[in-house]
């Protein structure tokens, strides 16, 4: 599994730590763990864990849970091991596509917004089912349309204007381009798992400030490959008219936005 929307590389991880995990991030991880703790799992894999956020909201819920946390990018999992100091956590660089795992390992496999950058999305979630034991549970968090997530389309509008004869498209084509609840349901169908319930969960995006998201997203993703391949000196422009557009939705509070995803749950 690779390629450009896939690639979290030199400063990217830095920055997506600090400005997308508390804005975008957080509020999912704390609804994954939220139903980790009811369910209370004792051996549980995490794939696309990014730097870290899921993993350490799960061990807070789940202590005596064991965690393996992979991702695809080595650099992504350094910085979630500089921030989750425990025996129960460890991290492994792996691709979700072709698990390095035993049939049967698991009895919880978590996937938040990883699945919308699967190449080949059954067999992820084939994967998935073929490492959890039986009655096994497989909870993907993914996200809704980007119409639904006010925030990203203005964002992504914002930094298209600036390349109105090749817009970048990562965040339509990517992130927000598997929401689909019939496609998320035929893929799972498709990958063997026939218990499925599929809820959207609305959450705010609260906190820091329009430049924050701006800089997170046009900086911190990647969104910035595409941009740089365009123009790389334009780099802080979209930074820029991504701010001024996200500016209708600050506060005194700082921002504040509307998100949406769907978080499913799959039974092996």
């Amino acid at each position: 599994m690779g390629g450009i929307d896939s690639s979290f590389a030199g400063s990217i991880p830095g920055l997506y730590e600090r400005y997308l995990v508390p804005l975008l991030f957080q509020p999912y991880a704390d609804e994954v763990a939220r139903r980790v703790a009811e369910w209370k799992p004792s051996r549980v894999l995490e794939t696309a864990a990014g730097t870290g956020v899921v993993a350490a909201a799960m061990h807070a819920a789940a202590p005596d849970a064991d965690i393996v946390a992979t991702d695809l990018n080595q650099a992504m999992l350094d910085v979630a091991a500089d921030h989750i100091r425990s025996g129960k956590v460890r991290f492994q660089e792996a691709d979700a596509l072709d698990l390095p795992f035993d049939d049967g390992s698991f009895d919880l496999v978590v996937c938040q917004f990883g699945v919308m950058f699967f190449p080949d999305k059954v067999r992820g979630n084939a994967e998935a089912r073929r490492v959890l034991s039986e009655g096994g549970r497989y909870l993907t968090v993914i996200w809704d349309s980007i119409d639904k997530n006010p925030g990203s389309r203005k964002l992504g509008d914002a930094v298209a204007s600036l390349f109105p004869d090749d817009p970048p498209k990562f965040l339509e084509r990517t992130p927000f381009g598997y929401s689909d609840r019939a496609q998320i349901e035929h893929d799972l169908l498709a990958a063997g798992f026939a218990d499925i319930e599929l809820e959207t969960v609305a959450k705010r995006s609260r906190g820091g400030s329009a430049r924050d998201v701006a800089t997170g997203l046009c900086m911190g993703s990647p969104l910035r490959s595409e941009i740089e391949e365009r123009d790389s000196s334009k780099l802080y422009d979209a930074v820029d008219a991504a701010t001024a557009a996200l500016m209708p939705l600050e506060g005194v509070m700082g921002f504040d936005a509307p998100m949406s995803a769907h978080i499913v749950t799959a039974i092996r």
